[in-house]
């Protein structure tokens, strides 16, 4: 899932949000968790070093590693707020809070950081491994469960509330214990120990020679997340990209942006979880830092009484609204209840038919429901039900939304979706519902059209020809944003201390080459049809003369304030109440020439009042 943390701003400010950070909070029928934790669990013996075959550009242990400064450059950009840890297993030097052999934490569960980045870089190619060998050494007589434990020992150490606690394992070993039963019981024990306190273990399986078979100890010691198919098991990777789709399936948010009571009727309703579809990616915003020491600064808002100086308290303030010359204040509880509609949920009111609902009523992103059994018995049983109903009565649920406390109500749709599976019997399209954001009246505008000149029919069939030629495949993770990408390689340079950073490729600019290739000759007899001889579409546009004296006197007219006034607001010093767009045309009407800013236009036309 997208990042969702910006949905739920505190309102007090900023120093309460930075103290509730990381808090599982639980309101009305609504909640949201805290931090995402990720410890990488790295099989360091002899067999991750050695490549299996001659054209093979990466050793196992080289693949594991770059995959691993991969997650920790994309959270540094996204979730730098998310803590993550490396723990090697097989090493013959060890480190860690309990002293079992064999097992070195390289690093502890904090935020990614630049350090931590070139800290495993030291480890890559024919020199990293020589160092690792040098440094830590390796090692066959290890336990599995040993491992597990520490990572365990690693989360409860944690003094923060955490939303995911998973384990990612790295190894090309598919049976570890394989002629010691009693390692072996122990790893299952303690696989079974972390299902329990809900922490995930993933399997991220490496080329072998004669392959990896899970069947013979994994099968057994992997656990997966509720939202997550039981049935998809990946095969191992023998490429570094077939790795990095792996651990990117894993490693992405599928966390909801809330969970909901779903209102069917009066006496029945269910749980479900709101996922957001769509992000719009931007920069994040900057840090105010101290100049002498360059750590974070952070803001604080207090409010003084404007006569005394003393420090007033939140039960100090009220707020007021004048109402017939009158000022009504109101309480704080007052000004809430205002705000608040009605509490958190989806409140179902009818069924539509599907063809109702136009690609023109499209105001913003759709998000998608999905059943917590968690929070309510029997939710995807009627979640299911409803689902299929839908389906075969092609009908869409209309319901009435409030996503949190105080915010307004909105009508939404509820489109229903079948599950796709591919070749492979793999999922790639969820049962679920969209959830359709519908105008309001007001949203709809009435658009005057200008009357144009209609094309004949050989120009359409023409264009049909181009547009023919010229269509593809279209796939939106297949464009980034340039200018983003740009950001993103400059914040690592800097981080990382590179010579220069690396070039953004634009992937919006059109590739004029293989447009020309395609269309050929087509254009110009698309030009020959559209356009009469001699035009030319690259030529310069004329200038619009200027208005003559009558369009001055009609915005002289346009003027809805007087000199008198404007006398009026220079001595009294309220001329700064006055718009911009008022300002300029009274610049212009007097003949003044002012600046494009407002403290400009107000001294040139305080100067010029003051002098007559």
């Amino acid at each position: 899932m997208s990042d969702w943390v910006s949905y739920y701003k505190h309102e007090e400010g900023e120093e309460e949000e930075e103290d509730q950070d990381g808090e599982i909070e639980t309101v009305g029928e609504y909640k949201y968790s805290g931090r995402d934790t990720l410890v990488f669990l790295v099989d360091a013996s002899r067999a991750m070093f050695d490549f299996y075959d001659d054209d093979d550009d990466l050793a196992p242990f080289d693949m594991t590693i770059q995959c691993i400064q991969n997650v920790y450059t994309n959270k540094i950009i996204s979730h730098d707020r998310d803590l993550v840890g490396v723990v090697f297993y097989g090493t013959e030097q060890y480190k860690n809070s309990v002293d079992f052999e064999h097992i070195y934490v390289l690093q502890d569960l904090d935020n990614p950081g630049a350090k931590r980045v070139l800290e495993l870089g030291k480890y890559k190619g024919e020199q990293g491994r020589a160092l690792f060998r040098k440094s830590f050494g390796h090692s066959s007589d290890y336990s599995l469960g040993e491992a597990l434990w520490v990572c365990s020992n690693l989360f409860s150490e944690v003094r923060l509330k955490m939303s995911h606690k998973r384990v990612m394992l790295f190894t090309n070993d598919d049976n570890p214990h394989g002629y010691d039963s009693v390692k072996a019981k122990f790893a299952r024990t303690k696989a079974a120990d972390l299902r329990e306190t809900g922490i995930y273990l993933d399997l991220m399986h490496l080329k072998k020679p004669g392959g990896f078979d899970i069947t013979l100890f994994y099968r057994d010691i992997i656990n997966t997340a509720e939202d997550e198919d039981l049935g998809v098991q990946f095969g191992e990777s023998s490429k570094l990209e077939d790795l990095m789709k792996k651990v990117r399936a894993k490693e992405t948010r599928k966390r909801a942006l809330s969970r909901l009571n779903f209102y069917l009727g009066k006496d029945m309703s269910l749980a479900v979880g709101i996922y957001n579809l769509v992000q719009k990616a931007f920069k994040q915003p900057p840090v105010k830092l101290y100049r002498e020491t360059n750590e974070p600064v952070k803001t604080k808002t207090r409010t003084f009484n404007r006569e005394t100086g003393s420090l007033l308290l939140p039960s100090d303030t009220k707020k007021a609204q004048t109402y017939g010359n009158r000022q009504i204040v109101f309480e704080k509880e007052e000004t809430e209840e205002v705000k608040r509609f009605d509490s958190p949920g989806l409140f179902l009111i009818g069924f539509k038919p599907l063809v109702m609902l136009k690609r023109h009523h499209h105001i913003k992103p759709a998000q998608f429901i999905y059943p917590e059994e968690s929070l309510i018995s029997g939710s995807i049983t009627l979640f299911n039900a409803l689902l299929i109903k839908c389906l075969e009565k092609e009908v869409m649920a209309v319901c009435r939304y409030i996503s949190r406390r105080n915010t307004p109500p909105r009508f939404i749709a509820l489109v229903p979706q079948e599950e796709v599976l591919d070749e492979q019997n793999v999922q790639i399209a969820p049962p679920g519902f969209h959830l359709i954001f519908l105008p309001y009246a007001d949203d709809k505008r009435n658009i005057d059209f200008t009357e144009k000149v209609p094309a004949n029919q050989e120009q359409v069939d023409k264009m049909k020809e181009i547009v023919q030629k010229l269509r593809f495949k279209y796939r939106s993770d297949s464009f980034e944003n340039p200018v983003l990408q740009q950001h993103y390689m400059n914040l690592e340079a800097l981080a990382l201390d590179l010579m220069e950073p690396e070039k953004a490729e634009d992937l919006t600019v059109p590739k004029t080459e293989g447009i020309d290739c395609r269309v050929g000759h087509l254009v110009e007899e698309f030009k020959q049809l559209v356009y009469p001889p001699g035009y030319n579409p690259e030529g310069k546009a004329t200038k619009r003369k200027r208005g003559n004296g009558s369009e001055q006197l009609e915005k002289k007219a346009k003027i809805e304030i007087s000199e008198e006034e404007l006398k009026n607001h220079v001595r009294k010093g309220t001329l700064g109440k006055l718009t911009v767009p008022l300002l300029k045309d009274v610049c212009k009407i007097y003949g003044l020439k002012g600046g494009g800013k407002k403290q400009e236009l107000l001294d040139v036309i305080t100067e010029h009042f003051s002098s007559h």
